[in-house]
């Protein structure tokens, strides 16, 4: 194994404490008489754990040294897999080192691990090469890393030359990406050292917008510019504003779920995190995949100047804003800014000359967003009309009409007023009572 490992050019950074160079380590010691056998246990048994951890996170099963070295080949990102990311497989000369690994690769997926179980008296890659794993919630784990590594990893095990393996593994670059980026829709952002970090949502919300019930003009507008966005046609930043509780979130996030197989991405950002908003763009500018950049309920109080920040992302500086980015913004408040009075009066002196001029740099950043959509609070009828077709799609209950529309609206006198979440907060109820009070 050491000797596969020490082959790997193009594939070689795979970090000090790859589970790989790991294990590696272990084979050569194995053969070379360096460790003893409780020692070599001891290592094994270590980076076994590893294993069955990142199988338990990604949701592997079946063969977990495949899907394991499947993982490491789709994550890797290195100047092949960037380029094959977004050009495909070409005819260069790095494909000749490119095949070189996967050649190595190949000898990995069908390594003998049988001499050294039968000295060390272990069997633990035994059971790893023929595993069943425990059924998960599909919350628990990566679901879209799962499917994709799985599948992938059957079809290289039976690859039957490395012409074959190298057309499997570009052609997956092509289609789905390299890395995280490639495997995942959403994401969240920390920040790590200079730059940031890039953190995976498993369980994104499985929402479409055909779930989402009425307001379908202006779903027609979010989809217009979004289809335009991902097939590479000029598009605008999008703010989606109005009453709370009507679906703006929830249409912005149903985009990743309808088109993540078109190369859509989305990053939530925080209004704390603005000022990294430039690392970000940095580090997605040149990838081959469509960002949203999505800001849940943005609105900025008197003294917060973290506005700033997003509008000089939105207008550009000396650097453009890249085309494969956009911001869509969600938030109650038309301007985003909280209007006082006194920032209408120029005469009123309170550490500044002329309050307006502030206010209208602060209206300002409301302008720069080129589509805004207006979500108004439903009217009585309306609320009726979500009520009746979230009960049909998600409720099995004996109610008649009548009666359920008399109890959504004692529940939303209780509970906040008319509006789509207040609707389905009340659905929600009565599917979670007992059968005799409603439900069945």
């Amino acid at each position: 194994m050491y000797r596969e490992i020490s082959k790997l050019l193009l594939y070689s950074s795979l970090g000090e404490d790859s589970i790989l160079l790991r294990m590696g380590e272990i084979w050569r010691d194995w053969e070379t008489g360096k460790s003893d056998r409780a020692d070599l246990t001891r290592r094994i048994y270590q980076q076994v754990k590893r294993i069955l951890d990142v199988a338990t996170k990604y949701g592997f099963n079946t063969n977990l040294w495949h899907n394991y070295l499947t993982f490491v080949l789709v994550t890797n990102e290195n100047s092949f897999t960037l380029t094959a990311e977004r050009v495909g497989a070409g005819d260069g000369s790095v494909n000749h080192f490119a095949k070189n690994d996967f050649a190595a690769f190949m000898e990995l997926f069908r390594f003998d691990f049988g001499p050294l179980e039968r000295d060390l008296g272990i069997d633990c890659f035994t059971t790893l090469c023929h595993y069943r794993a425990l059924v998960k919630q599909e919350k628990n784990y990566y679901r879209s890393v799962s499917e994709r590594v799985q599948e992938l990893s059957l079809r290289l095990a039976a690859a039957k030359d490395v012409e074959e393996f190298f057309t499997l593994v570009t052609e997956f670059y092509r289609a789905y990406g390299v890395g995280m980026f490639g495997l995942n829709r959403a994401f969240r952002i920390q920040s790590e050292g200079s730059g940031v970090a890039f953190l995976p949502i498993n369980n994104t919300d499985k929402i479409l917008l055909s779930d989402l019930i009425g307001y379908e003009l202006q779903k027609k507008e979010l989809v217009a510019n979004t289809e335009a966005f991902v097939q590479g046609r000029p598009a605008n930043n999008v703010l989606l504003y109005g009453d709370a509780g009507t679906g703006k979130s929830s249409s912005v996030k149903a985009l990743i779920n309808e088109y993540y197989d078109s190369g859509l991405r989305m990053i939530e950002i925080y209004k704390h995190q603005f000022r990294y908003l430039s690392a970000v763009i940095a580090a997605i500018k040149s990838r081959n995949y469509r960002f949203i950049i999505y800001i849940d309920d943005l609105s900025f109080e008197e003294n917060e100047v973290e506005y700033k920040f997003l509008k000089a992302v939105i207008e550009g500086g000396v650097e453009t804003r890249p085309d494969n980015i956009l911001i869509y913004a969600t938030s109650n408040r038309r301007h985003l800014i909280k209007e006082m009075w006194q920032d209408r009066d120029d005469m009123e002196y309170q550490g500044e000359l002329h309050r307006s001029d502030t206010l209208e740099e602060k209206l300002s950043l409301s302008a720069r967003f080129g589509v805004t959509i207006n979500f108004n609070a439903p009217n009585r009828q309306q609320y009726y009309d979500i009520v009746k077709g979230l009960a049909e799609r998600q409720l099995r209950t004996d109610l008649s009409e009548e009666e359920l529309l008399r109890l959504a609206n004692r529940w939303e006198i209780r509970h906040g007023g008319i509006s789509g979440r207040t609707a389905q907060q009340f659905i929600n109820y009565l599917a979670g009572k007992a059968p005799e009070s409603g439900g069945k």
